[in-house]
Parts: C-alpha cells; sequence; structure tokens
C-alpha cells in the first residue's frame, strides 16, 4: 500500500513544484514588462499612470530621485503596515514584487526611450503595464505598492476598494498635473484607459469565443444542427416566454468566432423567426476548450 501512496506524493510534489515555478515565473516576466514600459514610455515623458511608479516619476521630477529608490522606499514600508494591518494574506509572492519591480525599473533606467510623443507613449507605456500586471495577476501575485495602501484605507473607512483605489491614483493624477501641467495629467488617463484594458485583454483573452443563445419553435431541429452540421455541444435550458407564458427551451452553444455564420445560417434555415443572441464568451474551459484562445485546435 505505501509503495503505490508514494509514487502519487512524488506526483503531487511534482505538480506543486511544477506550478510554483509557473507563478513566479510569471511574476517576474509581468514585473519586467512594467519595468520596460515604464522606462522606456512613461518616465521620460512625465507620464504619471498612478501608484508608486507614477508617485517615483514625481519625485523624480521635484527632487531628483531615482524611480527605483522612491519604489522601494515606499513599496516595503507600505507591505509591513500591509502585514500589520491586514494580517498574515501578504505572503512571499507579494513580497518578492515588492521588491524585484523596482530591481528592473533599476535595471532597464539606462534604455533610451523609444518615443518623445507624450500620446504615443502613453499608449504603449499603457499597454506594456496592462501586459506586465495582466501576467502579474494570473500569477495570484502583487507588486504591492499602492494597492496596500487601498486596502488599508478600504479597512478603515469601509468605502469600496475601487473607490479607494480610485482615489489614490486620482491624487497621483492631480499632483501630476501641477508638476507637468494638464496635458501630462491628461496623458496618465490616457495611460490608465489602456492600462485596464490591456490587464483585462491579458486575463481574459481575446473574445475569440462567441456564445449564442437561441429561442425557436423549432428548438429541436436546430439543436440536432448545431451538433451534427456545426459539431458543437449544446444545452437546452428550460424558460418562460415573459409575454405569453408558454415554456420553451434556450439553447445555448459556444462556437469560434469563425464559425459564427454558419450558425446563423443554420438557425436561419430552421427557423428565419428565431430570436438570436450572439455575445462574447471569455475563458472557455472544459472539454473540447482550454484557457489560451477557447478552443484546441
Amino acid at each position: 500500500m505505501g509503495e503505490h501512496l508514494r509514487p502519487n506524493r512524488r506526483r503531487a510534489r511534482g505538480t506543486e513544484i511544477r506550478a510554483w515555478a509557473a507563478e513566479y515565473g510569471l511574476l517576474t516576466a509581468g514585473a519586467f514588462f512594467v519595468a520596460l514600459a515604464f522606462n522606456l514610455f512613461l518616465n521620460p515623458n512625465g507620464i504619471a499612470t498612478g501608484g508608486v511608479s507614477g508617485i517615483s516619476t514625481v519625485v523624480e521630477a521635484v527632487f531628483g530621485v531615482r524611480p527605483a529608490i522612491t519604489q522601494w522606499a515606499l513599496n516595503i514600508p507600505l507591505f509591513l503596515a500591509g502585514v500589520l494591518v491586514l494580517g498574515g494574506q501578504f505572503g512571499f509572492k507579494t513580497l518578492y514584487g515588492t521588491l524585484v519591480l523596482p530591481l528592473f525599473v533599476l535595471l532597464t533606467d539606462p534604455l533610451p526611450p523609444l518615443t518623445r510623443d507624450p500620446l504615443l507613449a502613453a499608449v504603449f507605456g499603457g499597454v506594456g503595464v496592462g501586459i506586465g500586471l495582466g501576467l502579474v495577476f494570473k500569477a495570484r501575485a502583487s507588486t504591492g505598492g499602492t494597492d496596500v495602501a487601498a486596502q488599508i484605507l478600504h479597512k478603515f473607512t469601509r468605502w469600496s476598494l475601487g473607490l479607494c483605489i480610485l482615489l489614490i491614483d486620482g491624487f497621483v493624477v492631480l499632483t501630476a498635473a501641477v508638476v507637468f501641467g494638464p496635458e501630462g495629467a491628461l496623458h496618465a488617463l490616457v495611460g490608465l484607459f489602456v492600462t485596464g484594458k490591456t490587464i483585462d485583454l491579458v486575463q481574459m483573452g481575446m473574445g475569440y469565443a462567441k456564445m449564442g443563445l437561441i429561442i425557436s419553435r423549432h428548438e429541436e431541429a436546430i439543436r440536432q444542427a448545431i451538433l451534427h452540421e456545426l459539431d458543437r455541444g449544446v444545452t437546452r435550458i428550460p424558460a418562460v416566454g415573459g409575454y405569453s407564458g408558454r415554456e420553451r427551451h434556450l439553447l445555448l452553444c459556444v462556437v469560434h468566432w469563425r464559425e459564427v455564420p454558419k450558425l446563423k445560417e443554420l438557425v436561419a434555415q430552421v427557423d428565419p423567426e428565431a430570436f438570436v443572441i450572439v455575445t462574447e464568451a471569455h475563458e472557455v474551459l472544459g472539454e473540447g476548450f482550454q484557457a489560451l484562445d477557447g478552443f484546441k485546435r
């Protein structure tokens, strides 16, 4: 019995090690992307998009202190404060992200900026930061900084976490407006918007999968067409018409975006009056699907 358990334990241990290595690999790559975007686009153009990195941009412009030094000087106390105030939820990954991001900022500091156009810098810097933070979040980690400050503020004020983050980042952007002028603040807002959209893209994928919802009097014929002609799975969901009160089945299926015209054609052939909704489907998992883009090839 014990001989069978030992290989299982070894396999489980190997799985844990691979998961650990993957998470720290994503965290390291994400921190590196953020540092590159900071030094190649944002900091040289005086674009402070919030957070500790934005504060370090303002501090360098006013006092001449290197951004990496400011980031370490703020990140480490914020991490310790988070541990004291919020408890042990901040693990080694957060500490690692808190330390490694300023290190990459320091190492990539000698790189020359790729553009001096502030709008281009805001867009591409936002993309770079979004990619980096998206990878960090995929690793279920954090780079610390003002995220910790927002959680502390949330604990004492009971304001929503989103509002706390908005207030802190907004304060950084307003400070940048004083130092760099109104255009600098506007470029920072562009960068923040692009960063948010890019994080969503990295986290949820590019929306290759589409979800179809179909209501028809000929639902059985449509179900058979989807199963056998489109070769996709379909789920029947009991539903009741809000106006008619009649019981029907709602058909739900997930297809690749290239298959949407074929799906609509099949439905129209069976029932031209069918009610069809096609919408985005992110992170489709399960049989026949995978996390990368929703579909196995």
